[in-house]
């Protein structure tokens, strides 16, 4: 139970630090520390192959490429941006407000729509200590779900890039 705690106050702490920081390298650097602490906790509950999962893949790829986009940003600190609203146009707040209401209704349909069987409990559980099995789970049941994962962060790095260039 201490290793618990422990492993959940870094990872909280650090996951608090990621959206505090103004360094965009410190923030970097905070997320894999609460990247650690996740693998610890999946450690904790035993599930080995997740925790190198997050280490090797998140840890290590992802933040990679985060570093290496903020390094080719070379943006020294975040600086507030000047004036929200004003960006938004006259009626940006309206159709802001509109979209997240229409989002959350979204999300209460997609989850009433989950039949109640959805997570199992207890022994309906299943585990899974084969990477072959978990591979070909993950590359046929699941294709669509990991592809789409994979191309949105690649379209989250191309707009951070361009977004960045226009503020120049």
């Amino acid at each position: 139970a201490v290793a618990f705690y422990i492993f959940a106050i870094i990872a909280v702490v650090a996951s608090i630090g990621v959206v505090g920081q103004r360094n965009p390298m410190y923030s970097v650097m905070l997320l894999i520390t609460s990247f650690g602490a996740l693998a610890g906790l999946y450690v904790l509950l035993e599930a080995p192959f997740t925790a190198v999962t997050q280490i090797i893949i998140y840890a290590g790829a992802i933040m990679v490429l985060f570093l290496f986009v903020v390094m080719l940003l070379n943006v020294p600190r975040e600086d507030p941006a000047p004036g929200l609203l004003a960006t938004m146009g006259p009626h940006g707040m309206k159709i802001a407000v509109v979209l997240s209401v229409l989002l959350g209704f979204e999300v209460v349909w997609a989850l009433s729509r989950l039949p109640l069987g959805w997570f199992p409990q207890g022994e309906a559980v299943q585990v899974v200590s084969s990477v072959a099995e978990i591979g070909r789970v993950l590359f046929t049941r699941h294709a669509f779900a990991f592809e789409a994962t994979s191309v949105l962060i690649l379209v989250a790095m191309v707009g951070a890039v361009i977004i960045a260039r226009k503020a120049r």
